[in-house]
């Protein structure tokens, strides 16, 4: 398989979702690269575009359709100013003409001009099909968003990553040859994935991309309980993270993101204020998320609060001295853990449900958690198959197509999870588990398979039909 690296799994981009928002934004951009490539772009008169299946029944809900004129106007999710994004996106629907690219200006009109199909193409319920109009004949091109951000075309094969074909020093593609790798060279699964980064990035830069990771996911928690008020869509769901960090803040002033978490060190931290804390940093994300804010997908935006709720929880609560060092083996063992669950199954909530989103962020938490508690690699693996365990077949069903109810609580209980699978892999000896972690991957697939579509990101099933807008 292709190399999955720790930065194809942890992606900066917009919310509400990894695989219908900065999925189709990532498509349109691919899509002008053709174009360019064939020496169409120039020549194009008009544009239009064919959503399909769930990117569809659920797109209005995860701004798939904002994406999509985002991404065909040239904006980067990664670095784009936020408060940009509604300007720029009414600025088309109004005048009815889309910069393509900010090179050249067409006739477009989204509310016609980008359609919603509910019915699904056989290679993946993600299906995103742009179409040209070029000396007067149609060039069109067929995109799938995978999850995580990930865009393949039907025919290719090794289209996950942009990474060149390289022998890495440890192939892996299941946990069992991670473990062997770090029992054969006596290095901890970090360690093991760091070798593997240094051949596509220097080691400063890899430093300075997981620094820019963790930056974002501070920001995130940072505007998440600093912002109340209620979050868009229709739902009127109020913003949670702002009251909870009101009462459990202590007076000390701060004026950044870093001060901030100082100030958390020093507060009271009983059992129950830790739950709380984990759970307002994990909501805080999700509400940034839902809001079209930026966020690290890890391993998806629905899923994005878990990880960055519990390595905020590691930093806070448990070693006040930890610093980047510590922050960097987290995200290095998080990565790899991401990267072996989507070669053994999945990370779209289209293909698996909730599962291969919280279970999967849990799982990369829980894992992550238990190399800085100084666990084994065995150990680690440990961490991640009980937390992949306990979110089994758990279904996608997002009220009114938003990554709102049930998705932002979701985050809350995956982190709480993630922290105790951790804390029961630290009292467990490897040669008592009954279950290893490739067995849990290869069951959350077929779980995935038997799953019922209505309950795979569709909003046709579970509290998506059980609970109305109307009812909110």
């Amino acid at each position: 398989m292709e190399y999955i690296s720790v930065f194809d799994m942890l992606k900066i981009g917009i919310g509400p979702s990894s695989s219908h928002t900065l999925g189709p934004w990532r498509a349109a951009e691919s899509w002008i690269k053709e174009l360019k490539a064939a020496h169409l772009f120039d020549k194009v008169t008009s544009v239009k575009v064919d959503l399909y299946g769930s990117l569809s029944l659920t797109g209005k809900g995860h701004a798939t359709d904002l994406a999509v004129l985002l991404g065909l106007y040239g904006a980067d999710p990664e670095t784009i100013p936020t408060q940009d994004i509604p300007v720029i996106v009414n600025a088309i629907k109004t005048k009815n003409i889309l910069p393509l690219n900010q090179e050249k200006e067409i006739v477009f009109t989204p509310s016609k001009d980008v359609v919603f199909n509910n019915d699904f193409l056989p290679f993946h319920p993600n299906g995103i099909t742009f179409h040209a109009i070029v000396d007067h004949k149609v060039y069109s091109s067929t995109f799938y968003s995978i999850g995580g951000g990930f865009v393949v075309k039907e025919h290719e094969t090794h289209a996950d990553t942009d990474h060149p074909i390289r022998i890495f020093p440890y192939s892996i593609n299941k946990a069992t040859d991670l473990i062997n790798f770090c029992t054969k060279e006596k290095k901890k699964i970090s360690e093991i994935v760091l070798l593997n980064e240094t051949l596509l990035r220097f080691p400063e830069e890899i430093d300075a991309e997981l620094r820019r990771v963790w930056k974002t996911m501070l920001e995130c928690m940072y505007i998440g309980c600093h912002t109340e008020g209620v979050l868009p869509g229709g739902l009127n769901v109020r913003r949670r993270a702002y009251d909870i960090h009101q009462k459990l803040k202590s007076d000390l002033p701060y004026s950044s993101p870093e001060e901030w978490l100082e100030t958390i060190r020093k507060t009271e931290v009983k059992f129950r204020q830790i739950f709380k804390w984990v759970s307002c940093f994990a909501l805080a994300v999700n509400e940034v998320n839902a809001s079209l804010g930026r966020v690290v997908t890890a391993p998806t935006n629905g899923s994005a609060g878990v990880i960055p709720a519990v390595l905020m929880y590691y930093m806070v609560i448990e070693n006040h001295k930890a610093d980047f060092k510590h922050i960097k083996r987290f995200l290095l063992v998080a990565g790899e853990i991401g990267s072996i669950f989507k070669k053994g199954a999945t990370i779209s909530a289209a293909m698996g449900g909730c599962q291969a989103e919280i279970g999967v962020s849990s799982a990369m938490a829980a894992g992550a958690l238990t190399e800085l508690f100084g666990g084994s690699p065995e150990q680690v693996m440990i961490a991640a198959e009980i937390a992949m365990e306990h979110h089994l077949g758990m279904t996608c069903d997002p009220i009114g197509g938003l990554v709102q109810v049930p998705c932002i609580e979701r985050n809350s209980m995956g982190a709480i999870k993630a922290i105790n699978a951790a804390e029961l892999a630290m009292e467990t000896d490897p040669k008592d588990v009954k279950v290893p972690l490739d067995k849990v991957i290869s069951t959350m697939w077929e779980t995935a398979k038997d799953m019922n579509s209505k309950y795979k990101e569709t909003s046709e099933g579970g509290l998506a039909v059980g609970v109305h807008l109307a009812d909110c």
